[in-house]
């Protein structure tokens, strides 16, 4: 960050109706450093917690990944890293980090080929349109990691902690924004 530059927070909620904030953010023109994004890890230990948080990181990566590939220069824009914050981990039901890291790429890995099979099985899918399809991270083969990011200069990372009670454990996230700055 330059120096007497100001750090600018959006604070998008989750919920679908105001999802489109948060992609209006990165087709804009300002300078994105990163993106937090929180998931609750004891609600993703549901069938339904874990597919609602997917499905919109899936749709954040793919947008970060347009956004990479649709530059107009060969340089491209500047790398955007995200972080997971696995929040609430001082909750007994709470995913520790590397599960809910295992959890999210698997619940990926399964929204790809779902919606894979929806293309393939639509009318609309016609011969040559192979070209016109974006798949999140390797063509949307395979099992999904968060590696093949990389290739789109996303580099995502899953740290875990929590924000409430007397002992907050939020270090490694406040080091995360801090090697962004």
């Amino acid at each position: 960050m330059e120096k007497g530059s100001q750090l600018e927070v959006v604070d998008t909620p989750g919920h679908g109706k105001l999802r489109h904030h948060a992609f209006a953010m990165l087709a804009s023109e300002k300078a994105l450093q990163g993106i937090i994004f929180v998931v609750d890890a004891a609600a993703l230990s549901s069938a339904a917690g874990l597919s609602e948080a997917a499905g919109y990181l899936h749709d954040l990566l793919l947008a970060l990944q347009r956004r990479h590939t649709s530059a107009k220069t060969s340089k491209g824009p500047r790398a955007i890293p995200v972080l997971i914050a696995a929040n609430k981990l001082d909750l007994f039901t709470a995913l520790p980090a590397q599960l809910v890291k295992i959890k999210l790429q698997d619940e990926i890995t399964n929204i790809r080929a779902t919606r894979a099979k929806g293309l393939l099985d639509s009318a609309a899918d016609a011969e040559g349109d192979d070209e016109e399809r974006e798949w999140l991270g390797d063509g949307g083969e395979g099992p999904f990691d968060f590696g093949q990011m990389r290739e789109s200069e996303v580099d995502v990372v899953v740290s875990g902690g929590h924000v409430t009670g007397d002992k907050a454990d939020m270090d490694a996230w406040w080091d995360w924004i801090a090697q962004q700055m």
